[in-house]
């Protein structure tokens, strides 16, 4: 096994010294910087606790914050539960040998992803009350967020399939196995594993995006429902703060829970999936079925 190459030269000691320095420099501004906004914040009484109150009441939770946090993670779970499958069908279909499949997928793509995902769930919303003569602010979010994140996803799945080596799909042809087997049984379960980081990034793009159904179409989503405690208490400010830790707070549950899935699949088998294990040799085929090679 060979050597890592390093790629950079080790700092020395002076260089050691000046990133000391300059990194002491920095905390020192950041410090500074946060003293001044801790006490022009002070100053305008936005760190009185009677503002700060209300978040260690009950009720502020239990009538605003965790019913839009439900609506909030309904949508989302929504929206990403139907998104994947038909993101999946429309990268495949992409990669298709037929112009007729190929061609209609490639416009729905492109189409989706050029329009703002603010007019599409405006759209889903009026066409669903058109529709049904009735009113409903999750349809039309919902439907944006799939139309719009269904088809960025699709080009994720694209580029996670395209990334693998062409080895594979030969390897599976070679031994008889169809399009629909090679492509369900050998290629897809390696590029779940490629395209993962990508993928919980779009979720993440997802639960921040129902905020805008709470602005546009009047679902009361966790910003909406915490704007009107906020209005409420006449504490604009801290709620905000409180909301934005909720969000960085699932963010980073929903990444780290990805971290792990994300492990475990690299490590079935006993290997990495894409990484020298898997390169067939010189005048060989190598065939990767479930992350393990037969």
């Amino acid at each position: 096994m060979t050597e890592p190459t390093v790629l950079y030269d080790a700092p020395g000691p002076r260089a050691r010294r000046l990133n000391l320095v300059l990194s002491v420099l920095f905390a020192a501004l950041l410090l500074a910087a946060l003293w001044w906004m801790l006490s022009v914040l002070g100053s305008k009484g936005q760190l009185d606790w009677a503002k700060w109150k209300p978040f260690t009441q009950g009720s502020t939770w239990t009538t605003y914050l965790l019913p839009g946090l439900w609506n909030t993670v309904k949508a989302a779970l929504l929206s990403v539960v139907i998104a994947l499958p038909i993101s999946a069908l429309l990268g495949i279909a992409r990669m298709s040998d037929h112009a007729w499949i190929r061609w209609p997928a490639g416009v729905v793509v492109e189409f989706f992803r050029a329009i703002p995902v603010l007019i599409l769930m405006l759209f889903a919303f009026t066409l669903w009350f058109t529709l049904f003569s009735a009113s409903s602010p999750l349809a039309g979010v919902v439907i944006g967020l799939v139309l719009y994140n269904g088809s960025v996803l699709a080009e994720i799945v694209r580029a996670g399939l395209r990334s693998l080596p062409r080895g594979q799909s030969e390897a599976a042809a070679a031994i008889g196995l169809t399009k629909s087997q090679t492509m369900t049984a050998i290629l897809l379960p390696q590029a779940v594993t490629v395209m993962l980081p990508s993928v919980v990034s779009q979720m993440v793009v997802i639960l921040k995006d129902t905020a805008l159904g709470g602005i546009l179409v009047g679902y009361v989503e966790l910003r909406r429902a915490g704007g009107t405690a906020a209005s409420f208490y006449k504490n604009l400010l801290p709620t905000y703060v409180v909301i934005a830790a909720i969000y960085i707070a699932l963010n980073l549950a929903l990444g780290l829970a990805a971290s792990y899935l994300e492990r475990r699949l690299r490590t079935r088998g006993g290997q990495r999936p894409g990484g020298p294990q898997d390169t067939p040799g010189a005048g060989s085929a190598g065939l990767v079925i479930g992350g393990a090679v037969p």
